[in-house]
């Protein structure tokens, strides 16, 4: 199974593909490492954000993205367009969308922690917290 993992920041979408083959992990290249939308988020822009998405999980023989649960209010909160950015992702269609929830994670990690680092796959410090969800859901 192959997933695409998202820990969306304030505008931007930060992603980590992971595959799990045989027991094992794989980390296959990928174009995009994050999309970034400008201020404002108009339904142009979230349409083209959408679209650009549906067509790398296309690419890349995605089979389900799995996203980081972020909190409504508190001092992590999610922004307004990362939220929109989302329900665009939950939107696409014939693509399986999935909110990975920070107890079912948090489970996973304690039972199952990721034991490599980044620079050891090939990933930028900014898209740890994807490659940490991807790692925890493909472990529960």
């Amino acid at each position: 199974m192959r997933i695409c993992a998202v820990d969306f920041k304030s505008n931007e979408a930060n992603i980590c593909l992971l595959e799990l083959k045989e027991g094992l992990f794989d980390v296959p290249d990928c174009r995009a490492r994050k999309f970034t939308i400008t201020d404002g988020a108009s339904a142009e822009q979230i349409r083209h954000f959408q679209k650009q998405f549906a067509q790398l999980m296309t690419d890349y023989k995605v089979d389900k993205i799995v996203i980081r649960e972020r909190p409504m209010r508190g001092k992590f909160a999610g922004s307004a367009i990362g939220f929109k950015l989302e329900a665009a992702l939950q939107l696409i269609q014939d693509m399986d969308c999935e909110i990975f929830t920070s107890s079912a994670m948090k489970e996973s990690i304690k039972s199952n922690p990721v034991m490599v680092s980044l620079k050891e796959v090939g990933l930028k410090q900014f898209q740890e917290h994807a490659f940490t969800t991807a790692c925890a859901y493909l472990n529960k």
